[in-house]
């Protein structure tokens, strides 16, 4: 059961890494478009997408932490505190 639990924390961390980097690509994205002066209401929309996406990670890690919690036997996951700092997303 314990590498069990060591394969949901290394897969969290993986997620959580990549929820961090994927709003930061798409604001990258956006400054380069912002930068060329080429679409400049594209590059707001991406801006807007980028905190979207964020948002949405953060909600996503919640659950998954939480979901890990339960399958590692912690009956206490039904906590309400946002544990996502925990992942630096």
């Amino acid at each position: 059961m314990e590498n069990e639990d060591n394969v949901l924390d290394e897969m969290l961390r993986e997620i959580a890494a990549l929820l961090s980097e994927y709003p930061r690509a798409i604001e990258h994205r956006a400054a380069v478009i912002q930068t060329t002066g080429k679409d400049p209401e594209l590059a707001e929309k991406l801006m807007k997408a980028a905190d979207t996406m964020r948002d949405s990670g953060n909600l996503y890690l919640t659950w998954a932490k939480h979901y890990a919690a339960l399958a590692a036997g912690n009956t206490d996951a039904l906590s309400d505190e946002d544990e996502t700092e925990d992942f630096d997303v």
